[in-house]
């Protein structure tokens, strides 16, 4: 696999009273495993169900219910953990990790602690064409999703919405290696492009299928590098965790604000407490939730219904040959077979589904010319409709025709944009489009000749102004193209222009 060669971004630093500081963040990603059953019941995981229509009587933590893990929710986490380059351990195990709250029926959450089944990894974040971080992924558990406390249907009164409980997670634990807020914003960012291009998570933010908790403390420049290669990062200042952001902006805001107060807390001689926090995007600021728990806290013991997980490497190995061209590659695959930009290539490799419409697109064609138009035309009126790829009303085969038929020479460039407007609104074949609707380009030279002559006839001053300055003939290839009803061959009017003033 061919890999883009790339450099690692400067850490953010921000200003304060006693000189600059860093950032450095560690982020837990929950994301939802993508599965029509939980992790340990058969209860179906859709979304936007009835309240406790969708919850089992393991779900809910009926006497004498027992746990049966999912199959195929492993095979996601191995997936998963394999497209993130981490070590696949063949046997984990299940814990229980007791802590009480009211959508927890259990008392207790079914997790893995020592023995997850996916180690180190990483992820190649993107910040730039040539620009990247690797930041080192620690772990990835499974783990049963709670429920939903409501709060707002009542003044009075909460409410519990078991749905949700039991649903597989997969954690994905990163190390401490993200150095400012763009980037940890671009971390889930990849990391949800990733886990879609595998198919085992939806990354569906708004409906919390991923979303993250991230962990900020601040250091002094120099003390984030003197700890690197030890891995000792406890030594870079007290971390405060900010639980369930999901959403990218509000990552970035979060992860700004948090630095700065407690860069205002060391400043002015205090010392920062590690608890859990929540960011309120109305204000703009964390406030306190909790003190931060540790792992004794909870309680950890293996879960006597659940033996531990135990596969062996052919296992593991199946998954890995179903596993599709992942971003990264196929980022540089399109670089490299159809000459795009490395910008260009990131923006038509962002979501699974684009990257495909775009080949379909590019299939037999000129790769730059089918980028142009799928990023400057399609995806520039997608988003200005609100529209995804697989809604867009002109397909690739459509497509794919406006491009052959500009290479041809049959249409020119701005005729080709009308036709793509008729084909977003109308639909139809391209070629059958331009032929009965008389838009083919005018290429005969003595229609070209004739209209030529009639521009120059009719600005005689203007062809003097061009004979002294040639940079002016484009003013009448422009008239040229208005007077054909921008159906003239503009090469053949260029030169013909040029000819007929003397300027060649």
């Amino acid at each position: 696999m061919t890999e883009l060669a790339y450099a690692e971004p400067a850490p953010k630093t921000i200003p304060g009273a006693t000189g600059e500081w860093e950032l450095v963040i560690g982020m837990e990603v929950h994301a939802q495993v993508r599965s029509e059953s939980k992790l340990f019941s058969g209860a179906s995981t859709t979304f936007g169900a009835a309240p406790n229509s969708h919850v089992s009587l393991v779900d809910a933590a009926m006497p004498g219910m027992l746990p049966v893990i999912n199959r195929f929710c492993v095979e996601q986490a191995v997936r998963a953990g394999l497209g993130l380059k981490a070590k696949i351990n063949l046997r984990s195990v299940f814990d229980r990790k007791n802590y009480f709250y009211p959508d927890l029926p259990q008392g207790y959450q079914i997790s893995q602690f020592k023995h997850p089944i996916v180690g180190e990894g990483e992820v190649l974040v993107d910040m730039a064409p040539g620009v990247a971080r690797k930041v080192g992924i620690e772990r990835i558990h499974l783990e049963q999703d709670a429920g939903k406390s409501i709060h707002d249907m009542d003044p009075a009164l909460s409410f519990v919405d078991l749905n949700r409980t039991g649903v597989a997670l997969m954690e994905i634990v990163s190390r401490p290696h993200i150095r400012g807020p763009e980037e940890a914003a671009e971390y889930v960012r990849k990391l949800r492009q990733i886990l879609r291009y595998l198919g085992a998570c939806d990354g569906n933010m708004q409906e919390g299928s991923l979303r993250a908790d991230v962990n900020v403390s601040v250091c002094k420049p120099g003390q984030y590098e003197k700890y690197y290669e030890s891995g000792d990062f406890a030594h870079l200042g007290t971390r405060c965790e900010i639980k369930n952001m999901n959403s990218m902006r509000f990552i970035q805001q979060a992860i700004e604000y948090e630095a700065r107060r407690q860069i205002a807390i060391l400043e002015d001689g205090g010392s920062v407490d590690q608890e859990t926090r929540l960011y309120d995007p109305g204000k703009g600021e964390t406030r306190s939730m909790r003190s931060k728990e540790e792992a004794h806290d909870y309680r950890y013991f293996p879960d006597p219904d659940l033996l531990p997980l135990e596969f062996d490497q052919a296992y593991v190995d199946a998954i890995a040959a179903t596993l599709p061209e992942l971003p990264d590659a196929k980022k540089a695959r399109f670089v490299t077979e159809y000459g795009v930009t490395e910008y260009d290539a990131g923006v038509l490799t962002a979501e699974v589904e684009n990257a495909a419409f775009f080949e379909a697109v590019a299939a037999g064609r000129d790769g730059k010319a089918a980028a142009n138009w799928v990023i400057n035309e399609l995806f520039g009126r997608l988003n200005k409709e609100g529209l995804g790829v697989a809604q867009s009303p002109v397909a690739a085969q459509q497509l794919g025709g406006v491009i052959d038929l500009i290479a041809s020479g049959e249409i020119s460039g701005k005729i080709a944009k009308e036709l793509f407007e008729i084909l977003w609104t109308e639909g139809g074949d391209p070629a059958e489009i331009v032929e009965t609707r008389g838009m083919k380009q005018v290429t005969d030279t003595g229609a070209i000749e004739a209209a030529v002559d009639e521009v120059i006839a009719a600005n005689p001053e203007k062809a003097e102004q061009a004979r002294a300055k040639p940079s002016m003939a484009g003013w009448f290839v422009g008239q040229v193209m208005k007077a054909t009803g921008g159906k003239a061959n503009p090469q053949a009017a260029g030169i013909m222009v040029k000819r007929k003033l003397g300027i060649e």
